[in-house]
């Protein structure tokens, strides 16, 4: 039997996609919990602390709604300011000191493989809020649900990833993701912001269907799902190479005139320019809906993790 008790999970690629499926399926138990219609303590007496040691709205926020959701507890920071890191405390030692108040805790931080290397020292569960430009899996796990929601399943969807692929934590998660239900990858980007070629190479090897674009409106005609990132300004080490790609593509009325009927279109938030506020009114539209479905796959990911 599947289970995920006191397990870590630091990368997508930690779970199988039966132990996806699982989070999933749990996932829609949750969902009037999360929205308030019904009540649950199943984690009374549990603690979550969050290290946010990098600025979050949603990830932060969400997990701290799916443990109060569930009775639990939350203890944490938004920034290290006024914390013992300004002392130059260990992120080991932090995370040793941690232990001792919580029973699960949330990590982003800076630096990729820090969520690795608070997994190994911990002795409570580590889940990754986000690692670098690393992985991101519950963020994975919740676009994974709405588009299982959302266009109704996810195999064999033609799901298209549009932006930065290269300094994308998002997208190179949810292409592994992608790749193990089955479903058909398409990539538009500027051509400095491709997917890195051991991604591509990694994604070959599992069996995954690739097709890069040239342009959006090429990719659009053939999408079920369109992923959209922002060009992320802080992963650039050169900001002349962000100016030279900035608001190199935008998904506007008139670029969804040539789209199917039931195209959704996602974006892991917050946007800046790459998304034209007259889309948020159209059918398509998914990306708050989304936001909002990181409360109960958030929920299902501590109690199965916490409770089994």
């Amino acid at each position: 039997m599947v289970s995920l008790k006191g397990k870590d999970l630091v990368s997508i690629r930690d779970l199988t996609k039966e132990e996806m499926e699982l989070i999933l399926s749990e996932t829609d138990k949750m969902i009037p919990i999360a929205r308030g219609e019904q009540s649950s303590k199943i984690l009374k007496g549990k603690i979550l602390a969050t290290l946010f040691f990098e600025p979050s709205t949603r990830t932060r926020m969400s997990f701290e709604t799916a443990m109060q959701r569930l009775g639990g507890g939350i203890i944490g920071f938004a920034s290290i300011e006024g914390t013992s890191i300004m002392k130059g405390e260990t992120l080991s030692d932090t995370i040793r000191v941690v232990e001792g108040y919580a029973d699960i805790i949330v990590l982003r931080h800076p630096a990729e493989g820090s969520a690795r290397l608070a997994a190994e020292i911990s002795s409570k569960p580590i889940i990754n809020g986000g690692d670098g430009a690393g992985q991101h899996p519950t963020q994975t796990l919740l676009d994974l649900y709405t588009i299982k929601r959302e266009a109704g399943e996810i195999e064999g969807k033609k799901v298209v990833l549009l932006g930065d692929l290269k300094y994308g934590r998002t997208v190179h998660s949810l292409a592994y993701a992608l790749a193990m239900f089955n479903a058909e990858i398409g990539l538009v980007s500027p051509p400095t912001l491709r997917m890195p070629e051991e991604i591509l190479k990694d994604l070959k090897e599992i069996g995954a269907k690739i097709k890069e674009y040239s342009s959006l409106k090429e990719a659009i005609k053939e999408a079920d799902v369109l992923y959209v990132t922002r060009i992320q300004k802080e992963r650039f080490p050169d900001p002349t190479e962000y100016l030279k790609v900035a608001g190199s593509y935008k998904v506007d009325l008139k670029i969804l005139k040539d789209a199917k009927e039931n195209l959704i279109i996602m974006h892991p938030l917050p946007r800046v320019d790459e998304i034209d506020p007259s889309v948020d009114e159209t059918k398509h539209a998914k990306y708050f809906l989304q936001s909002f479905y990181g409360v109960p796959v958030r929920m299902a990911l501590l109690k199965l993790i916490l409770v089994g």
